[in-house]
Protein backbone atom coordinates (compact mmCIF):
# COMPACT_ATOMS: atom_id res chain seq x y z
CA UNK A 1 0.00 0.00 0.00
CA UNK A 2 1.41 3.30 -1.31
CA UNK A 3 0.57 6.60 0.28
CA UNK A 4 1.49 8.87 -2.30
CA UNK A 5 -0.78 7.61 -4.78
CA UNK A 6 -3.87 7.99 -2.35
CA UNK A 7 -2.92 11.18 -1.01
CA UNK A 8 -2.65 12.25 -5.16
CA UNK A 9 -6.31 11.03 -5.02
CA UNK A 10 -7.87 12.29 -2.23
CA UNK A 11 -6.33 15.40 -3.45
CA UNK A 12 -7.85 15.38 -6.95
CA UNK A 13 -11.39 14.45 -5.14
CA UNK A 14 -10.84 17.97 -3.21
CA UNK A 15 -10.05 20.05 -6.19
CA UNK A 16 -12.52 18.35 -8.40
CA UNK A 17 -15.25 19.98 -5.57
CA UNK A 18 -13.85 22.85 -4.49
CA UNK A 19 -16.71 24.79 -3.32
CA UNK A 20 -17.82 21.38 -1.42
CA UNK A 21 -14.98 21.19 0.07
CA UNK A 22 -14.41 24.57 0.93
CA UNK A 23 -17.51 24.62 2.58
CA UNK A 24 -16.71 21.49 4.55
CA UNK A 25 -13.22 22.78 5.92
CA UNK A 26 -15.22 25.86 7.08
CA UNK A 27 -16.23 24.66 10.36
CA UNK A 28 -12.69 23.47 11.01
CA UNK A 29 -11.37 27.18 9.74
CA UNK A 30 -13.69 29.04 12.07
CA UNK A 31 -12.77 26.46 14.98
CA UNK A 32 -9.11 26.60 14.64
CA UNK A 33 -9.15 30.36 13.79
CA UNK A 34 -11.53 30.96 16.90
CA UNK A 35 -9.24 29.17 19.22
CA UNK A 36 -6.16 31.34 18.75
CA UNK A 37 -7.70 34.69 18.44
CA UNK A 38 -9.34 34.32 22.07
CA UNK A 39 -6.29 32.85 23.50
CA UNK A 40 -4.36 35.39 22.49
CA UNK A 41 -6.31 37.70 23.35
CA UNK A 42 -6.67 35.91 26.69
CA UNK A 43 -3.05 35.45 27.33
CA UNK A 44 -2.54 39.46 26.27
CA UNK A 45 -5.18 40.34 28.65
CA UNK A 46 -3.47 38.57 31.31
CA UNK A 47 -0.08 39.96 30.64
CA UNK A 48 -1.89 43.76 30.78
CA UNK A 49 -3.02 42.69 33.84
CA UNK A 50 0.61 41.81 35.40
CA UNK A 51 1.98 44.61 33.43
CA UNK A 52 -0.43 47.10 35.41
CA UNK A 53 -0.16 45.54 38.90
CA UNK A 54 4.04 45.62 37.83
CA UNK A 55 3.61 49.29 37.81
CA UNK A 56 1.73 49.77 40.72
CA UNK A 57 5.49 49.20 42.61
CA UNK A 58 7.60 46.36 43.00
CA UNK A 59 7.49 44.20 46.10
CA UNK A 60 4.63 46.48 47.62
CA UNK A 61 2.78 45.46 50.34
CA UNK A 62 -0.11 47.54 50.38
CA UNK A 63 -2.31 47.71 53.74
CA UNK A 64 -5.67 49.92 53.91
CA UNK A 65 -8.32 50.82 56.53
CA UNK A 66 -11.63 51.79 55.43
CA UNK A 67 -14.96 52.16 57.12
CA UNK A 68 -15.62 52.46 60.72
CA UNK A 69 -13.90 54.77 63.11
CA UNK A 70 -10.54 52.70 62.87
CA UNK A 71 -7.68 54.42 61.51
CA UNK A 72 -4.11 54.76 61.42
CA UNK A 73 -1.41 57.42 63.14
CA UNK A 74 1.87 58.31 62.27
CA UNK A 75 3.28 56.22 65.46
CA UNK A 76 1.17 53.50 63.96
CA UNK A 77 3.05 53.78 60.36
CA UNK A 78 6.36 54.12 62.37
CA UNK A 79 5.80 50.57 63.76
CA UNK A 80 5.22 49.30 60.21
CA UNK A 81 7.91 51.48 58.61
CA UNK A 82 10.01 49.63 61.34
CA UNK A 83 9.29 45.83 60.28
CA UNK A 84 12.92 44.17 59.49
CA UNK A 85 13.22 43.50 55.45
CA UNK A 86 11.25 46.86 54.62
CA UNK A 87 13.35 48.75 52.59
CA UNK A 88 11.13 51.74 52.51
CA UNK A 89 7.74 53.18 53.86
CA UNK A 90 4.96 55.45 52.62
CA UNK A 91 1.90 56.86 54.27
CA UNK A 92 -0.76 58.01 52.17
CA UNK A 93 -4.52 59.65 52.65
CA UNK A 94 -6.70 60.23 49.52
CA UNK A 95 -9.64 61.86 48.67
CA UNK A 96 -10.77 64.58 45.67
CA UNK A 97 -10.27 68.75 46.30
CA UNK A 98 -11.60 71.61 44.29
CA UNK A 99 -8.82 73.15 42.25
CA UNK A 100 -8.93 76.25 39.82
CA UNK A 101 -6.90 78.21 38.03
CA UNK A 102 -7.93 81.27 36.02
CA UNK A 103 -11.66 80.19 34.54
CA UNK A 104 -10.21 76.67 34.91
CA UNK A 105 -11.81 74.42 37.91
CA UNK A 106 -12.97 70.65 39.09
CA UNK A 107 -12.29 68.38 41.04
CA UNK A 108 -9.30 66.42 41.12
CA UNK A 109 -7.89 63.08 42.60
CA UNK A 110 -5.35 64.30 46.00
CA UNK A 111 -3.08 62.03 47.53
CA UNK A 112 -0.96 62.83 50.52
CA UNK A 113 2.42 61.45 51.17
CA UNK A 114 6.23 61.37 51.65
CA UNK A 115 9.14 61.51 49.43
CA UNK A 116 9.71 57.80 49.44
CA UNK A 117 6.21 57.46 46.94
CA UNK A 118 7.77 58.42 44.22
CA UNK A 119 10.37 55.58 44.22
CA UNK A 120 7.94 52.78 45.62
CA UNK A 121 5.20 53.88 42.90
CA UNK A 122 8.11 53.95 40.18
CA UNK A 123 6.62 57.42 39.64
CA UNK A 124 9.14 59.81 37.18
CA UNK A 125 9.37 63.66 37.07
CA UNK A 126 9.10 65.08 33.79
CA UNK A 127 9.39 68.64 35.24
CA UNK A 128 10.68 70.11 38.29
CA UNK A 129 11.12 67.98 41.40
CA UNK A 130 8.67 65.49 43.96
CA UNK A 131 8.04 66.69 47.24
CA UNK A 132 10.53 65.88 50.08
CA UNK A 133 10.27 65.02 53.61
CA UNK A 134 11.10 68.64 54.27
CA UNK A 135 7.91 69.70 52.35
CA UNK A 136 6.09 67.69 55.09
CA UNK A 137 8.02 68.35 57.68
CA UNK A 138 7.29 72.38 57.46
CA UNK A 139 4.16 72.15 56.05
CA UNK A 140 4.85 73.67 53.06
CA UNK A 141 2.21 75.09 50.31
CA UNK A 142 3.35 72.78 47.27
CA UNK A 143 1.93 70.76 44.64
CA UNK A 144 2.74 67.85 42.54
CA UNK A 145 0.86 67.34 39.22
CA UNK A 146 -0.44 64.42 37.04
CA UNK A 147 0.39 64.94 33.67
CA UNK A 148 -3.31 65.00 32.63
CA UNK A 149 -3.78 67.65 35.17
CA UNK A 150 -0.91 69.77 34.31
CA UNK A 151 -2.58 69.94 31.20
CA UNK A 152 -5.55 70.85 31.46
CA UNK A 153 -4.72 73.46 34.05
CA UNK A 154 -2.19 74.73 32.02
CA UNK A 155 -2.37 73.96 28.53
CA UNK A 156 0.48 72.10 28.03
CA UNK A 157 2.61 74.85 29.11
CA UNK A 158 5.60 74.18 32.11
CA UNK A 159 3.65 74.68 35.05
CA UNK A 160 6.82 74.80 37.71
CA UNK A 161 6.80 78.00 39.54
CA UNK A 162 3.25 78.31 38.71
CA UNK A 163 0.66 78.65 41.47
CA UNK A 164 -2.54 76.56 41.50
CA UNK A 165 -5.84 76.81 43.95
CA UNK A 166 -6.84 74.06 45.89
CA UNK A 167 -9.62 75.01 48.25
CA UNK A 168 -9.29 78.62 47.75
CA UNK A 169 -5.74 78.66 48.98
CA UNK A 170 -2.48 79.08 46.64
CA UNK A 171 -0.25 76.26 45.89
CA UNK A 172 2.96 76.61 44.28
CA UNK A 173 3.32 73.70 41.38
CA UNK A 174 7.07 72.41 42.29
CA UNK A 175 6.96 69.22 39.84
CA UNK A 176 4.95 67.59 36.87
CA UNK A 177 4.72 63.66 36.75
CA UNK A 178 5.27 61.91 33.68
CA UNK A 179 2.59 59.84 32.20
CA UNK A 180 1.68 56.36 33.82
CA UNK A 181 -1.13 55.93 32.19
CA UNK A 182 -4.27 53.80 33.40
CA UNK A 183 -3.73 50.96 35.57
CA UNK A 184 -6.52 48.79 37.12
CA UNK A 185 -8.87 51.09 35.91
CA UNK A 186 -7.55 54.20 37.43
CA UNK A 187 -5.94 57.53 35.92
CA UNK A 188 -2.46 57.41 37.26
CA UNK A 189 -2.43 61.07 35.44
CA UNK A 190 -5.12 62.80 36.60
CA UNK A 191 -3.95 63.63 40.28
CA UNK A 192 -1.89 66.26 42.61
CA UNK A 193 0.47 64.91 44.83
CA UNK A 194 0.89 66.92 48.24
CA UNK A 195 2.69 67.08 51.34
CA UNK A 196 1.36 64.85 53.71
CA UNK A 197 1.04 67.26 56.60
CA UNK A 198 -0.23 69.68 54.13
CA UNK A 199 -2.98 66.90 52.70
CA UNK A 200 -4.08 66.20 56.22
CA UNK A 201 -4.90 70.33 56.88
CA UNK A 202 -6.25 71.29 53.68
CA UNK A 203 -8.68 67.67 53.91
CA UNK A 204 -9.08 68.12 57.50
CA UNK A 205 -8.52 64.52 57.75
CA UNK A 206 -5.60 63.70 60.12
CA UNK A 207 -5.82 59.91 59.44
CA UNK A 208 -3.69 57.86 57.20
CA UNK A 209 -5.67 55.70 54.82
CA UNK A 210 -3.39 53.72 53.23
CA UNK A 211 0.06 52.84 54.12
CA UNK A 212 2.72 51.34 51.39
CA UNK A 213 5.60 48.92 52.41
CA UNK A 214 7.90 47.49 49.80
CA UNK A 215 10.51 44.51 51.03
CA UNK A 216 13.82 44.73 50.24
CA UNK A 217 13.25 41.44 48.32
CA UNK A 218 10.78 39.56 46.74
CA UNK A 219 12.09 36.62 48.92
CA UNK A 220 11.43 38.56 51.85
CA UNK A 221 7.87 39.83 50.47
CA UNK A 222 5.74 36.67 52.59
CA UNK A 223 8.17 37.34 55.59
CA UNK A 224 7.33 41.42 55.61
CA UNK A 225 3.29 40.66 54.64
CA UNK A 226 3.28 38.14 58.18
CA UNK A 227 4.53 40.66 60.49
CA UNK A 228 2.75 43.77 58.62
CA UNK A 229 -0.32 41.61 59.78
CA UNK A 230 0.46 40.67 63.16
CA UNK A 231 1.15 44.24 63.95
CA UNK A 232 -2.04 45.70 62.22
CA UNK A 233 -3.87 42.53 64.95
CA UNK A 234 -2.35 44.52 67.61
CA UNK A 235 -2.87 48.40 66.03
CA UNK A 236 -6.06 47.62 65.61
CA UNK A 237 -7.35 44.60 67.61
CA UNK A 238 -10.97 45.26 67.30
CA UNK A 239 -10.96 46.21 63.61
CA UNK A 240 -9.99 43.16 62.01
CA UNK A 241 -13.18 43.72 59.21
CA UNK A 242 -12.12 47.46 58.60
CA UNK A 243 -8.16 47.00 57.49
CA UNK A 244 -6.70 44.65 54.75
CA UNK A 245 -2.52 43.86 54.04
CA UNK A 246 -2.33 42.70 50.71
CA UNK A 247 0.60 41.92 48.15
CA UNK A 248 1.08 41.95 44.39
CA UNK A 249 1.61 38.26 44.04
CA UNK A 250 -2.04 37.73 46.10
CA UNK A 251 -3.32 40.51 43.44
CA UNK A 252 -1.27 39.28 40.55
CA UNK A 253 -2.52 35.36 41.78
CA UNK A 254 -6.79 36.42 41.79
CA UNK A 255 -6.60 38.46 38.48
CA UNK A 256 -4.47 35.67 36.84
CA UNK A 257 -6.79 33.14 37.35
CA UNK A 258 -10.02 35.18 36.39
CA UNK A 259 -8.86 36.25 33.09
CA UNK A 260 -7.52 32.13 32.87
CA UNK A 261 -10.78 30.73 33.16
CA UNK A 262 -12.71 33.47 31.11
CA UNK A 263 -9.87 32.07 28.39
CA UNK A 264 -11.03 28.28 28.83
CA UNK A 265 -14.19 28.81 28.37
CA UNK A 266 -13.94 31.26 25.54
CA UNK A 267 -11.76 28.14 23.96
CA UNK A 268 -13.97 25.43 24.94
CA UNK A 269 -16.62 27.17 23.17
CA UNK A 270 -14.57 28.10 19.76
CA UNK A 271 -13.51 24.32 20.41
CA UNK A 272 -17.08 23.53 19.28
CA UNK A 273 -16.76 25.13 16.37
CA UNK A 274 -13.63 22.14 15.19
CA UNK A 275 -16.50 19.47 16.34
CA UNK A 276 -18.93 20.77 14.15
CA UNK A 277 -16.52 21.21 11.50
CA UNK A 278 -15.60 17.52 12.27
CA UNK A 279 -19.40 16.56 11.73
CA UNK A 280 -19.37 18.41 8.41
CA UNK A 281 -16.65 15.89 7.19
CA UNK A 282 -18.13 13.38 8.30
CA UNK A 283 -21.32 14.17 6.45
CA UNK A 284 -19.49 14.92 3.19
CA UNK A 285 -17.29 12.14 2.94
CA UNK A 286 -20.94 9.54 3.86
CA UNK A 287 -21.91 11.53 0.71
CA UNK A 288 -18.45 11.02 -1.07
CA UNK A 289 -18.64 7.42 -0.37
CA UNK A 290 -22.44 7.23 -1.90
CA UNK A 291 -21.28 8.86 -5.13
CA UNK A 292 -18.23 6.92 -5.55
CA UNK A 293 -19.73 3.35 -5.08
CA UNK A 294 -18.85 2.58 -8.17
CA UNK A 295 -15.00 3.62 -8.09
CA UNK A 296 -14.83 1.77 -5.18
CA UNK A 297 -16.45 -1.66 -6.75
CA UNK A 298 -14.21 -1.00 -9.50
CA UNK A 299 -10.85 -0.76 -7.49
CA UNK A 300 -11.61 -3.80 -5.14
CA UNK A 301 -12.83 -5.83 -8.25
CA UNK A 302 -9.17 -5.56 -9.74
CA UNK A 303 -7.73 -5.96 -6.62
CA UNK A 304 -7.61 -3.11 -3.92
CA UNK A 305 -7.93 -4.59 -0.35
CA UNK A 306 -10.17 -3.40 2.31
CA UNK A 307 -6.99 -1.33 3.86
CA UNK A 308 -6.21 0.52 0.52
CA UNK A 309 -10.27 2.05 0.61
CA UNK A 310 -10.22 2.69 4.03
CA UNK A 311 -6.31 4.44 3.23
CA UNK A 312 -8.11 6.21 0.30
CA UNK A 313 -11.47 8.13 2.87
CA UNK A 314 -8.86 8.33 5.64
CA UNK A 315 -6.45 10.31 3.44
CA UNK A 316 -9.21 12.84 2.17
CA UNK A 317 -10.49 13.10 5.79
CA UNK A 318 -7.23 13.83 7.25
CA UNK A 319 -6.02 16.27 4.00
CA UNK A 320 -9.24 18.01 4.15
CA UNK A 321 -8.88 18.85 8.39
CA UNK A 322 -5.23 19.38 7.45
CA UNK A 323 -5.94 21.66 4.65
CA UNK A 324 -8.80 23.70 6.92
CA UNK A 325 -6.94 24.09 10.02
CA UNK A 326 -3.80 25.18 8.26
CA UNK A 327 -5.94 28.25 6.83
CA UNK A 328 -7.25 28.52 10.31
CA UNK A 329 -4.32 29.06 11.59
CA UNK A 330 -3.48 31.86 9.19
CA UNK A 331 -6.96 33.12 9.75
CA UNK A 332 -6.60 33.11 13.65
CA UNK A 333 -2.77 35.07 13.53
CA UNK A 334 -4.22 37.80 11.35
CA UNK A 335 -7.76 37.75 12.86
CA UNK A 336 -5.75 38.10 16.37
CA UNK A 337 -3.59 41.15 15.36
CA UNK A 338 -6.33 42.93 13.70
CA UNK A 339 -8.40 42.94 17.22
CA UNK A 340 -5.08 44.80 18.26
CA UNK A 341 -4.78 47.62 15.91
CA UNK A 342 -8.39 47.87 16.18
CA UNK A 343 -9.37 47.93 19.56
CA UNK A 344 -5.93 48.75 21.12
CA UNK A 345 -5.65 45.89 23.45
CA UNK A 346 -2.08 43.43 23.81
CA UNK A 347 -2.03 39.87 22.41
CA UNK A 348 0.51 37.39 23.06
CA UNK A 349 0.52 34.96 20.86
CA UNK A 350 1.37 31.23 22.21
CA UNK A 351 3.01 28.71 19.77
CA UNK A 352 2.43 25.69 21.72
CA UNK A 353 -1.45 26.65 21.61
CA UNK A 354 -1.62 27.28 17.64
CA UNK A 355 0.33 23.33 17.85
CA UNK A 356 -2.48 21.96 19.56
CA UNK A 357 -5.08 24.26 18.19
CA UNK A 358 -4.32 22.48 14.65
CA UNK A 359 -3.57 19.17 15.95
CA UNK A 360 -6.68 18.64 17.33
CA UNK A 361 -8.29 19.47 13.76
CA UNK A 362 -5.94 16.56 12.43
CA UNK A 363 -7.51 14.61 14.86
CA UNK A 364 -11.18 15.66 14.24
CA UNK A 365 -10.58 14.67 10.59
CA UNK A 366 -9.13 11.44 11.66
CA UNK A 367 -12.03 10.66 14.27
CA UNK A 368 -14.53 11.82 12.00
CA UNK A 369 -13.02 10.30 8.60
CA UNK A 370 -13.08 6.68 10.34
CA UNK A 371 -16.87 5.74 9.51
CA UNK A 372 -17.10 6.54 6.12
CA UNK A 373 -13.62 4.51 5.47
CA UNK A 374 -15.14 1.97 6.99
CA UNK A 375 -18.47 2.05 5.36
CA UNK A 376 -16.76 2.34 2.09
CA UNK A 377 -14.27 -0.84 3.03
CA UNK A 378 -17.17 -2.61 3.23
CA UNK A 379 -18.87 -2.55 0.17
CA UNK A 380 -18.76 -5.71 -2.12
CA UNK A 381 -17.56 -5.32 -5.47
CA UNK A 382 -20.46 -6.65 -7.43
CA UNK A 383 -23.08 -4.53 -5.53
CA UNK A 384 -20.75 -1.52 -5.82
CA UNK A 385 -20.46 -2.27 -9.64
CA UNK A 386 -24.48 -2.07 -9.72
CA UNK A 387 -24.97 0.66 -8.21
CA UNK A 388 -25.99 4.10 -10.19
Amino acid sequence: MKLLPLFKISLRSILGNKLRSFLTMLGIIIGVASVIVLISIGQGSNKQVESQINQLGTNLITISVYGGDESLSMDDFEKLSGIDGVESASPTISGRLNVNKDNQSGQVTMIGTNEAYKDIRNLDVAQGRFITDLDVELYQKVVVLGSDTAANYFSGGNPVGETLRIEGVSYKVIGVLASKGTSMGQSGDDVIILPLTTAQRVSKNTSINTVLLQAESENLLNAVMMRAQVDMSTILPNGEDSYSVNNQQDLMETMSSVTETFTLLLAGIAGISLLVGGIGIMNIMLVSVSERTREIGIRKAIGAKRADIVWQFMIEAITLSALGGLMGVALGLAGAKLFSVTAGMTIAYSVPVIGMAFLFSLLVGIVFGILPAIKASMLRPIEALKFE
